[in-house]
């Protein structure tokens, strides 16, 4: 989601034919395969149908109209027009900017929502894509690219229980969040809020949809709506725009950019998001089959869905929103409008569109069966007002220590030439723009909507987790520029990399690398003539390939959050560290996009991530005799000594399913289980496929295939697999969808 009223989008030549058929509201592409269209709905619920029968036309379209707080006129207004949601977008918060006084906004919204004759409460949803990041004081976590290095799906659903806690402490019910988009092009500046590159790390993390709504949705006062976004494809843009086009196959749209989608619905995700980006040229705000046939009907999607911000408005490629493009949202399937504005005319066009029999009066009662179920579920009827018992939980000791953790657990360390991990005593001279700035580490989406450098909110920077880590055991010196280093440090620490940014205006068409600051305060640090460590703060990969050399180690911390001794942590050997690559990491600007299997060399491949070597211990045995003359005393010491050895290879086994199939091909993921005693450190799987079935893309693996044969070994972080522990690949065929019958031989 946006926070301001999008910028004006090119409109190509074809504008006129494609709004045309955006706007008629039924968008016909010859090569998809033909899809039942009937409306699924939420099941019945006796209230929701209750309701729904004492509710005029107006109490309806009121419903799905969704109105940012900062644009209501009169707080009256919600009872006036019927309002059925508000929420905050990035930066919008009551003054002053606190727990309090966000839940004493939210009671006061919801009471004027609960004076109307039937007294339908508002459901008011935020961006909390990272925490609770609009309220200050709260916990940021690290943003999802750096979730995704963790590969960790249990400490994300903890991440999204206490984001869940923290935003109910403060009232608000509905979370625009996970994202779910499958970052193919890190020139896109949404990148850092995607899980991965591939689908199965963010189909994996959709756990954080269970820590959000729990086992049942309302089922705890903490419970919050979850949103799956953006839906669909918006992270296989061309040339990775922003808001742009996917000009992509229908296949690669089920294969690479559904599976995550797939699994929220699975998981029970109240709500979807519709994405700005097109598909083939069509928007998806106005695609019904994108939204209709395939989320609803074929996925059997019972939540609602609401629009982006001010998305209905980009349908015809014309500025504002017109009655066509109200109708022709809302018969693509949209459920509630994201208007975020201009509520009245929002209203008066709907109700208008109705009355003249271009969006049908069942089409109006479908999405409000499905919004008015949700807000049955969250018990917002039953529980209206904010549960001050959880306010106490915003920005606690115990969140920021689950934060700590999955900063540690983020942190991939691409190259070590043995200066890492530091001791806790010597001399550190630690530089960097992004050394002592908790707003550059904690990057967009951070109290305000692109984020900002400096003191935005409370926590840790990672000079203050460096000095706090080592205390009196080492001397820390800083400046940012790395002014007055000299080689009478043990080693340098340059923390650099990216300054906050979001959607927009974090795409990066014209190059990724680092800046003339980071690059001069490298060289100022190297030119003393000790070690380097490179810290990079950034939202994605970025173009080091011509300096990386001259670093004596380099560590992802992404976009860490607030907990910035996390980071300490793992530079000092207090955590070892465990992070793997959730993107390929390019060699050259000039090879965006780049992707596993795509055949492009990468500086380190998807999966790759060091840890520190174990410490081989030895003592030296010595034998003292002592003689006297009453008495000889002869004293042994046995020698220990510890290496450390790989284990013999144990056994395996691989089994397959399909992720999804399509008319002439599918998607099928291979899981493969070390079912021996002692460590897995790799496989290989093997298979014959059908004749006329072709593999055409495969990732997580390295493919070889003679004939008919096929055989996939790991890619090193997969392969690595304790005793039970399973590792998976997966692959897009077309043919006959036969599953293979796999074979495992342990490496």
């Amino acid at each position: 989601m946006t926070r301001t009223p999008s910028r004006p989008v090119a409109v190509a030549a074809t504008t006129a034919l494609l709004a045309a058929v955006a706007l008629a509201a039924t968008v016909l592409v010859p090569h998809l395969r033909p899809v039942a269209t009937a409306q699924v709905a939420a099941q019945a619920d006796p209230r929701v149908e209750q309701l729904l029968a004492r509710m005029s036309l107006d109490d309806k379209v009121g419903q799905m109209t969704q109105v940012d707080r900062g644009a209501l006129k009169s707080t009256s207004d919600l009872a006036t027009y019927r309002i059925g949601s508000l929420l905050s977008g990035g930066g919008s918060a009551p003054s002053p900017n606190t727990p309090q006084s966000w839940a004493d906004m939210y009671d006061n919204f919801q009471r004027t929502a609960l004076s109307t004759p039937l007294g339908i409460p508002l459901i008011y949803g935020v961006d909390a894509v990272h925490g609770h990041n609009n309220v200050r004081g709260a916990t940021i976590f690290p943003h999802n690219i750096g979730l995704g290095a963790t590969r960790d799906p249990a400490l994300v659903k903890r991440i999204g229980e206490a984001t869940a806690k923290e935003v109910a402490g403060t009232g608000i019910d509905w979370n625009f969040a996970p994202c779910l988009c499958v970052a193919r092009d890190d020139r896109w500046g949404r990148t850092y809020e995607s899980f991965g590159e591939v689908p199965e790390i963010p189909t994996a993390m959709t756990t954080y949809i269970d820590g959000l709504q729990g086992t049942t949705l309302g089922g705890t006062p903490s419970s919050v709506l979850a949103t799956a976004k953006h839906f669909i494809g918006d992270g296989g843009t061309a040339g990775g725009v922003d808001q742009g086009d996917a000009r992509i196959t229908e296949q690669e749209l089920r294969s690479v950019h559904l599976p995550p989608f797939k699994a929220a619905v699975d998981r029970g995700v109240g709500s979807v998001m519709i994405s700005y980006s097109s598909w083939n040229g069509v928007k998806a705000h106005g695609h019904r089959y994108l939204i209709t046939d395939l989320l609803k009907t074929e996925l059997g999607f019972t939540g609602f869905v609401v629009s982006d911000w001010a998305g209905i408005d980009q349908i015809d490629g014309a500025t504002g929103f017109t009655g066509a493009e109200v109708a022709a949202a809302v018969n693509a399937g949209i459920d509630m409008v994201m208007v975020p504005t201009d509520y009245q005319r929002f209203t008066s066009l709907l109700k208008a569109e109705v009355q003249a029999g271009r969006v049908s009066t069942a089409r109006i009662d479908d999405a409000n069966r499905r919004i008015l179920t949700k807000k049955f579920e969250l018990g917002l009827f039953e529980r209206p007002l904010t549960d001050r018992s959880l306010t106490s939980t915003v920005g606690s000791a115990a969140h920021r220590d689950l934060a700590r953790q999955a900063v540690r657990q983020s942190q991939v360390l691409l190259r070590n030439d043995g200066v890492l991990p530091l001791a806790k005593s010597g001399r550190y001279f630690v530089a960097g723009k992004s050394a002592d700035d908790i707003g550059n580490q904690s990057g967009g989406w951070t109290i305000s909507w692109q984020g900002g450098s400096g003191n935005v909110t409370p926590g840790t920077t990672i000079l203050q987790g460096i000095r706090d880590l080592v205390g009196s055991g080492a001397t820390i010196t800083h400046d940012r520029y790395g002014a007055g280093v000299d080689g009478s440090y043990t080693a340098a620490i340059a923390v650099v990399g990216e300054t906050p940014y979001a959607e927009g205006q974090g795409d990066r068409p014209y190059g990724l690398g680092l800046d003339r600051e980071d690059l001069e305060t490298i060289n100022r640090l190297r030119s003393a003539g000790i070690p380097v460590v490179v810290v990079l703060v950034s939202g994605r990969p970025l173009d080091i390939a011509g300096q990386v050399d001259d670093w004596d180690a380099l560590l992802a911390s992404w976009l860490p959050g607030t907990e910035g001794r996390g980071v300490a942590d793992v530079l000092f050997g207090d955590y070892n560290p465990t992070g793997k690559l959730p993107v390929t990491w390019m060699t050259s600007g000039s090879q965006q996009p780049i992707n596993a299997g795509d055949g492009k060399a990468a500086l380190y491949p998807l999966g790759h991530g060091l840890s520190y070597l174990p410490i081989t211990t030895s003592t030296t045995a010595t034998t003292s005799t002592t003689t006297t003359t009453s008495t000889t005393t002869t004293s042994t010491t046995t020698t220990t000594s510890t290496t450390t050895t790989a284990p013999p290879p144990g056994g395996c086994t691989a089994t397959a399913r399909f992720a999804s199939t399509w008319q002439g091909g599918f998607q099928a993921e291979v899981t493969v289980t070390n079912t021996g005693s002692a460590r897995l450190n790799g496989w290989t799987v093997t298979w014959t496929r059908p004749g006329d079935q072709t593999i055409n893309s495969l990732w997580n693996g390295k493919l070889t295939q003679t004939g008919t044969s096929v055989s996939v070994d790991d890619v090193g972080w997969n392969g690595t697999l304790a005793p039970g522990a399973s590792g998976s690949f997966g692959y897009t065929a077309s043919g006959q969808a036969v599953l293979p019958q796999p074979t495992c031989r342990a490496r």
